[in-house]
């Protein structure tokens, strides 16, 4: 089955992020990406490939070096603050839309707290573990444009299914490839080598299948996605809403 996450929903979180004028709360959250990340599997990121991509992150959004420094500091343990937990919410919005929320707190409950109050508020609840996540398909995420190419696109493509991505496909003028979370860091190679300026790359939580919205509950879907967005906790927002 080909795996689909609408591209506008990601949009959505990403150009909210780029023009809003709360950089402090955006160093936070990427802060904590990178504390999570070098925590995991150590501070090189030659050798820890999702601290490189917490890293990339953090320098497309003009991140200080000082703050990636301690970021990286306190994922080592040293430096203040307590242990970041990294944490997954499943939930329903408006119209039984589903929802995934990742999280990363040093205090778990306040944060289950403060989620909850959010979906409460904006037509939305937590959902039981399970109830929503089998919606959903933890994958490799690649985006990019393809003014970007410095070669034809079906021979980026045939490249990319011999190092065996799942899926390439076009979502509202941008391009996207799916792969296996662990073929990511050899799909990612593919296009440094060819010097392909990407968009974004991560590991993602991808819907099986999208639904359609009315007019009426969209907005307050969008309207629950930013109220979340704005949570410093919250580090990322995926939903099957097309």
């Amino acid at each position: 089955m080909r795996m689909s996450k609408h591209s506008k929903w990601a949009k959505v979180k990403n150009q909210k992020g780029a023009a809003d004028a709360k950089r402090g709360q955006i160093f936070t959250k990427l802060g904590r990406d990178i504390s999570i990340a070098a925590r995991e599997a150590g501070n090189d990121p030659e050798f820890n490939f999702k601290l490189r991509m917490a890293l990339d992150r953090a320098k497309a959004a003009n991140m200080p070096k000082d703050n990636i420094d301690r970021a990286i500091a306190r994922g080592a343990g040293a430096g203040a603050g307590g242990e970041l937990k990294e944490l997954v919410y499943e939930a329903f919005g408006p119209a039984g839309s589903a929802f995934i929320i990742t999280a990363y707190s040093d205090n778990v409950n306040r944060t289950a707290g403060e989620i909850k109050h959010i979906l409460s508020k904006n037509n939305g609840n937590l959902a039981g573990q399970g109830a929503v996540m089998w919606q959903f398909k933890k994958m490799g995420v690649i985006r990019f444009q393809i003014s970007n190419l410095k070669l034809q696109i079906d021979d980026l493509e045939l490249m990319l299914v011999e190092a065996e991505a799942e899926d390439v496909k076009e979502e509202d003028g941008e391009n996207v490839v799916f792969t296996k979370p662990e073929d990511l860091a050899k799909i990612k190679k593919i296009f440094d080598d060819q010097k392909i300026t990407l968009e974004s790359v991560a590991i993602e939580y991808v819907s099986k299948e999208t639904m359609k919205l009315s007019s009426e509950d969209e907005v307050k879907a969008e309207t629950l996605m930013d109220a979340l967005d704005d949570n410093e906790d919250v580090s990322e927002i995926f939903t099957n809403i097309a």
